[in-house]
């Protein structure tokens, strides 16, 4: 829920939930060590302390989002997490150390019974929770009652935990028992530790690899999370035979599906995707079956979950901090992959292959033999225009990969090996070009963003997304307006009517600075604003990687942050044109589109003010949002739905919303033409508000 509050004002990029979810591994670390040093005194004191401990909690009830901003100049992957801690930490930490300390309680009032079912209860329940925010919370609760339905909730809590705690002997039986065994070994603690890193990284990971590279879709982010949560409810059941099944076949699954994963293959999406959430599904379960086989006795579960969590926290630390600041793509990905086939328990297909295996040499002369095999289909995929995308290759790599995969089950080395020649020749190679080429690709807290040049034309594409394309070899080429931004788009012809509506002076913002294309736009005397929340964009821009703004309108003023608060920074009236184009690949910042956001931007716009909303989107129907919006607030709205039959040069269909509260400005803008057709509102759909908002009934799958 407070990552849903949050989502919008920072932005709504992938990276935005990877925040909120370290902070979330984060607190639950300091939850599971409070339970773990409060397991040291007697059960009656325990009970005391936590139920003070909760009720102190309550200080910051009704739960919610602190109203600090985001100061010029901050790092958000450190200031995001910041935000998060000081808005609900001190509840987060009591509500965490909740599944442990319970645990521990019910072994101390029943020595003898098996605690640990109660995880795989604690997580089912927790997985069934996330998925009824989105399905069922979200769509009839505003944020507001959202924030009190929690509220009662922790109140309900505090109760429950009271009835729980009047069930506490006198003393602590189990802790006498423990006394009398060995503690676990700096082996064991550390295998619970690397147990616990891989499914908590791979989380992340699968969360920004998929959103980036795949499916840009808001929803999506939460599902990573719900599969982490329910594979330990199977892990930790009473009843093994679902995570024996899973954990003996998730092997194959690595091998067959982890190289294929790294081709990104846009063009099939949302069979990616899926195929991304079974490899950490299976992974999860294995993992965390791995540790379920290496608990400890009752008595000393604390400090097992202790360090359990402590590896998840390092996990998100290292996909949600590290790896955005050191990697220049999603490379904690495939690294994670490895690591999980390292992890993962491993039985031989057969008995003849465990006996081949174990001949002296085998293992040195089949790595040998592996390592040749990837060198040798490298340097054929390498001559190929087609590379490793060329169906010739695909077929036959995957067939080499998935027969070696099944061979070498058993055997470590060489299972690795071929794991990670899967991950090579299904575009970890083209990755690593990428990486080594200078200035192809830049890694934001807000993306990944990839430049390429090729054929008289150079691309910025973020995630999947294409967000930009200049043609190059002469400076006519260079300054043609090309994809969503072309003159026959809708904003095009917003741009092209400027100077006829609102006369030679006029003043121009624009939300979001992508490539700049907008720039080619700009006339003499004409005032440019860009409103862009990633200095990445800013970077590339004055490296003069796209030279749209350099060559068209080099006075233009960039305004780094959020656009929605440097907007209501600016002062009234003081554009009049406002195109909002603030997009993170097909993410929606659901911030820029609510009534209060319209109201910012009526607010900053002259009286005759124009303001052009781009609504393409794959994934979401953003039309009902903005005709909600125009509704509510007094404007007159066309739609033009750009879908030119003979695409001129990179000419890309677009969707483009043009609003305005003047009837007179808006003819002269749109002109006689027939093609904008007036934007319907759908019956029954409120609107967006910063109280209220919901894609689910938005949601389409447009190609």
């Amino acid at each position: 829920m407070i990552a849903r509050i949050a989502l919008p004002r920072l932005g709504g990029a992938p990276a935005v939930w990877n925040s909120a979810m370290l902070v979330y591994q984060a607190l639950l670390l300091g939850g599971y060590g409070y339970a773990h040093l409060l397991s040291r005194i007697a059960p009656q004191r325990q009970r005391l302390v936590h139920l003070a401990v909760l009720l102190a909690a309550c200080a910051f009830l009704p739960i919610g989002l602190n109203d600090r901003a985001l100061p010029d100049g901050a790092e958000p992957a450190l200031w995001v997490p910041y935000l998060f801690v000081v808005s609900i930490g001190p509840l987060f930490f009591a509500v965490s150390a909740q599944a442990p300390l319970m645990q521990r309680w019910f072994a101390s009032a029943r020595p003898g019974a098996d605690p640990y079912a109660l995880y795989a209860a604690s997580n089912l329940g927790s997985f069934a929770g996330l998925l009824a925010f989105p399905l069922l919370v979200e769509p009839l609760l505003t944020v507001t009652r959202q924030r009190w339905l929690w509220t009662g909730g922790y109140v309900l809590l505090i109760v429950l935990v009271a009835g729980c705690a009047l069930r506490l002997p006198a003393a602590g039986a189990v802790a006498s028992q423990s006394a009398r065994r060995p503690a676990p070994g700096r082996t064991r603690v550390l295998r619970w530790i690397a147990l616990g890193f891989v499914p908590s990284g791979m989380m992340l990971a699968t969360s920004t690899f998929v959103s980036t590279d795949l499916v840009a879709m808001p929803l999506l982010w939460v599902i990573p999370l719900a599969i982490y949560l329910l594979s330990f409810s199977i892990a930790f059941a009473a009843r093994r035979g679902v995570a024996d099944l899973l954990t003996g076949s998730a092997p194959v699954t690595i091998v067959l599906f982890g190289g294929v994963l790294m081709g990104g293959f846009a063009e099939r999406a949302t069979f990616s995707a899926v195929t991304a959430l079974i490899l950490l599904f299976m992974i999860s379960v294995a993992l965390h079956t791995q540790l379920y086989r290496l608990r400890p006795e009752p008595a000393r579960l604390t400090g097992f979950y202790l360090a359990m969590s402590f590896g998840g926290a390092l996990g998100g630390v290292f996909a949600g901090l590290v790896a955005p600041t050191l990697f220049d793509w999603t490379w904690e990905y495939p690294l994670l992959i490895l690591a999980a086939g390292a992890l993962v328990p491993q039985t031989y297909l057969m008995p003849a292959l465990r006996a081949f295996w174990q001949r002296r040499g085998m293992v040195v002369a089949g790595a040998v033999a592996i390592a040749g095999l990837c060198g040798l289909a490298l340097m054929v995929i390498g001559r190929e225009p087609g590379g490793f995308r060329d169906v010739r290759h695909v077929g036959a790599i995957f067939a080499v990969v998935a027969l070696g995969g099944l061979v070498s089950l058993g055997a470590r080395v060489p299972y690795l090996l071929m794991l990670a020649s899967g991950l090579l020749l299904f575009g970890g190679a083209r990755a690593v070009s990428l990486s080594l080429e200078p200035g192809a690709r830049v890694r934001s807290y807000f993306g990944v963003y990839t430049v390429a040049d090729e054929s008289r034309r150079r691309t910025l594409i973020h995630g999947t997304t294409l967000h930009g394309v200049q043609l190059t070899g002469t400076p006519a080429r260079e300054r043609t307006p090309t994809t969503y931004y072309t003159p026959d788009s809708g904003v095009g012809r917003v741009m092209r009517a400027a100077p006829l509506v609102f006369g030679p002076g006029a003043r121009i913002g624009v939300v979001g600075l992508g490539t700049g294309t907008l720039a080619c736009y700009a006339q003499a005397g004409q005032q440019w604003r860009f409103y862009e929340i990633d200095p990445a964009m800013a970077a590339l821009t004055r490296a003069r990687r796209f030279t749209f703004v350099a060559d068209c309108a080099p006075d233009a003023t960039i305004v780094l942050g959020d656009a929605r608060l440097s907007l209501e920074r600016a002062a009234p009236a003081s554009l009049d044109v406002l195109a909002l184009d603030a997009f993170s690949s097909d993410a929606v910042p659901m911030h820029l589109l609510t009534r209060e956001a319209f109201a910012a931007y009526a607010r900053v716009l002259s009286r005759h003010g124009v303001l052009a909303v781009h609504i393409s989107n794959r994934f979401v129907n953003l039309r009902p949002v903005v005709a909600a919006a125009a509704r509510a607030g007094g404007w007159q709205a066309l739609i033009l739905d750009h879908r030119p039959s003979l695409l001129q040069e990179e000419e890309t269909p677009s969707s483009w919303v043009v609003m305005t509260r003047d009837p007179w400005t808006l003819a002269l803008v749109t002109g006689d033409e027939g093609e904008w057709k007036t934007l319907r509102r759908r019956p029954g759909f409120a609107g967006w508000t910063d109280d209220y908002a919901s894609i689910l009934p938005l949601l389409t799958f447009s190609p």
